[in-house]
C-alpha cells in the first residue's frame, strides 16, 4: 500500500465508523473532507442568500402589491418559521436518506420556490414561495456541522467551523449588495433567481462527494404528530404577535391564538418526552453547556435576523438610500466576516469560550449602542463600521458556541444534537425579526403621536416651517389656500419620517440590551481546555 493510502486509512481509523465517508476518503484522499464540507457550504449559501437576500427588495414588494411594513414582514417571519421546523426534520432525513439524498431533494424545492418566487402575482404565492425556500435552509443548515464533526479531527474543527462560517454568512453579506444592482438594474424579482446557480452546483458536487444512504442504516419512523404541534404552536404565536397591534391585544383572536400556541407548546414538549424516536430530543438540554449555548444562540440568532432586516429598511426609509446603494453598505461588514471567521474558529480551539463569547457579545452591543444615534444625516462609511463591529463580534461567538454547544455530544447524537441546536437559534431568528417588527411599527406611533401633537399654530417653530413650506409649495405650482394644504401635508410627512428614525433608533438600543443579557448565562458556562490540532 502507498503511503498515501496509508496515511488516509490511519485517519478514517481515528473518524467515526461510516461507510460512505470512508469510501469518498479512499477516492479523493484527505482533501475529501473540504470537498464534502464545500458542498455542504454552497447549498446552504444558496438558501441564505435565498432567506436574507429580499430583505433588500422589501421596500419596492410594499409598493408592487399596496402591503403595510407588518405584513410585509411576513416575507421574512414565513421564511424563518419554515426553516425552524424543518431544521429538526434534517436529522431524520440524512439518517432514512442519507446525505446525497436529502442534499438533491433541498436543491430541487429550493429552485422550485425560487421560480414561483420570481413569478409570484401576489403576496399570498409569495409567502409559499418563501416558506418552501426556508423548509431547504432549515434541512441544510445542520449538515455542515455534521459533516465537520464526522470527517475533522479535534484541533481541527474550529477551523472548518470558520470556514463553513465564512460561507453561510457571506452570502447574507454580499446577498444584498447584489440583489441592490439587480432591482435597480431590472426589478425586485430577479432577487429570488441569485440562488439558482448554487443550487445547481450543490446538485452536481452531491452526486460526486455526498454519501448515499448506509445500507445497513436503521429506519425510524418520522414523528408527524411533533411536527404537526410544533407547526401549529409557532404558526399560533407569530400570527398572534403579529397581528396584536392591528385587532388589540386583548381582543378575543389576538388571545385565542396565544392560548393555541401555549397549550400546544406544551403539548409538543409533553410529546416529545413520550415518543420513541422524537422530533427534538429534549434530554440534550441536560447538558448544562449545551443549554447554555442554546440560550445564547437563541438570543444571537434573534439579534442577527432582525438585524438584517432592520438595516436594509433603516437605510432605504430614512435615509432613502437605492437598494443598490444600500446592499454596497454590507460589503464591508461583510470582508470583515471574511477575515475574522478563520481565525476565530481557530482560536475558538484554544481560549476559553467564556472570554470569547463574552468579547463577541461586547462588539455586538457597541455596534448597535452606535447605530441608535444614527439619522437621515449619519454617513455611509461611519455607518458600515458600526456594522463591521457587529460582525466582528459574530464571528468570534458563533464558532465559540458551536464548539461549546456540540463538542461533548456523542457522535451517535450528533445529528440530534446539530439540529436541534439550530433550530434554537433559528427559532430566535424566527422571534426577533417578529418581534422587533412590533417594535419598530408601536414605537413609530409613538413618535409620530408625540411630534405631532407639539405641531401647533401657538408654536412658533411650527408657523416658521409652515410658512416656509408655503413658499416651497407655492414654488411647485400650489396657489391660494392649496400652498397651506400643500404646506401642512410636507409638515405631516417630515413629522413621519423623523417618528421614523426614532422608532429605528429605539430597537437599535433593545437590540444592545438584548445581546448585553447574554453576558448573564455565559458566566455560567464550564471552562474548556484546549485541542491540538489532530
Amino acid at each position: 500500500m502507498k503511503s498515501a493510502d496509508e496515511e488516509v486509512e490511519r485517519y478514517i481509523a481515528r473518524l467515526p465508523p461510516s461507510e460512505g465517508l470512508a469510501a469518498g476518503f479512499r477516492a479523493w484522499g484527505l482533501e475529501y473532507r473540504w470537498f464534502a464540507l464545500l458542498t455542504t457550504v454552497t447549498g446552504n449559501v444558496a438558501a441564505m442568500l435565498a432567506g436574507t437576500i429580499i430583505n433588500v427588495a422589501i421596500p419596492d414588494i410594499m409598493g408592487a402589491f399596496g402591503i403595510s411594513q407588518a405584513d410585509a414582514q411576513w416575507l421574512s417571519t414565513a421564511n424563518l418559521a419554515a426553516a425552524t421546523v424543518a431544521m429538526l426534520a434534517s436529522s431524520w432525513m440524512v439518517r432514512v436518506l442519507g446525505l446525497r439524498q436529502t442534499v438533491n431533494i433541498s436543491m430541487c424545492l429550493l429552485l422550485a420556490g425560487s421560480l414561483l418566487g420570481g413569478m409570484a402575482t401576489n403576496t399570498g404565492i409569495m409567502i409559499v414561495a418563501r416558506v418552501m425556500q426556508g423548509i431547504t435552509a432549515g434541512v441544510l443548515t445542520p449538515l455542515s456541522t455534521m459533516i465537520i464533526f464526522q470527517v475533522f479531527l479535534p484541533g481541527r474543527q474550529g477551523i472548518a467551523i470558520g470556514v463553513s462560517t465564512v460561507g453561510i454568512i457571506l452570502a447574507p453579506a454580499i446577498g444584498p449588495a447584489i440583489g441592490g444592482v439587480l432591482i435597480d438594474t431590472f426589478n425586485w424579482r430577479y432577487v429570488f433567481y441569485l440562488g439558482i446557480p448554487f443550487s445547481l452546483i450543490t446538485l452536481a458536487a452531491s452526486f460526486a462527494f455526498m454519501p448515499a444512504r448506509q445500507a445497513l442504516a436503521t429506519r425510524v419512523p418520522f414523528d408527524w404528530n411533533g411536527m404537526i404541534v410544533l407547526s401549529l404552536a409557532l404558526i399560533a404565536l407569530l400570527v398572534g404577535l403579529s397581528n396584536g397591534e392591528k385587532d388589540g391585544w386583548g381582543s378575543d383572536y389576538i388571545l385565542g391564538c396565544f392560548a393555541v400556541a401555549l397549550l400546544s407548546g406544551a403539548g409538543f414538549v409533553w410529546w416529545q418526552l413520550r415518543v420513541e424516536h422524537p422530533l427534538l430530543d429534549l434530554s440534550l438540554f441536560a447538558n448544562r453547556n449545551f443549554t447554555i449555548m442554546g440560550l445564547n444562540s437563541f438570543v444571537f440568532g434573534a439579534g442577527l435576523f432582525a438585524s438584517t432586516y432592520l438595516v436594509p429598511l433603516f437605510l432605504q426609509l430614512v435615509q432613502h438610500l437605492s437598494a443598490t446603494q444600500a446592499g454596497a453598505l454590507m460589503i464591508p461588514p461583510g470582508i470583515a466576516m471574511v477575515l475574522v471567521f478563520p481565525y476565530a474558529g481557530r482560536v475558538a480551539e484554544l481560549v476559553d469560550h467564556r472570554l470569547l463569547i463574552s468579547g463577541g457579545i461586547g462588539f455586538f452591543a457597541v455596534s448597535f449602542w452606535l447605530m441608535s444615534g444614527a439619522d437621515a444625516s449619519t454617513g455611509f462609511w461611519t455607518l458600515a463600521w458600526w456594522l463591521v463591529l457587529s460582525r466582528i463580534g459574530l464571528g468570534f461567538v458563533m464558532p465559540a458556541l458551536q464548539l461549546g454547544g456540540l463538542s461533548h455530544i456523542e457522535i451517535s447524537r450528533l445529528s440530534q444534537a446539530s439540529a436541534a441546536f439550530n433550530f434554537v437559534r433559528q427559532l430566535g431568528g424566527a422571534f426577533g425579526v417578529n418581534l422587533m417588527s412590533i417594535v419598530l411599527e408601536r414605537r413609530h406611533i409613538y413618535h409620530a403621536d408625540y411630534l405631532l401633537s407639539t405641531q401647533t399654530y401657538g408654536s412658533s417653530e411650527t408657523l416658521n416651517a409652515l410658512g416656509l413650506l408655503r413658499g416651497m409649495s407655492h414654488t411647485l405650482g400650489f396657489a391660494g389656500t392649496e400652498e397651506w394644504h400643500a404646506a401642512r401635508a410636507f409638515l405631516q410627512g417630515m413629522v413621519q419620517q423623523q417618528a421614523l428614525a426614532a422608532a429605528f433608533r429605539d430597537s437599535f438600543v433593545i437590540l444592545a440590551i438584548a445581546f448585553l443579557l447574554t453576558l448573564i448565562p455565559t458566566l455560567a458556562l464550564k471552562p474548556r481546555k484546549a485541542v491540538q490540532a489532530g
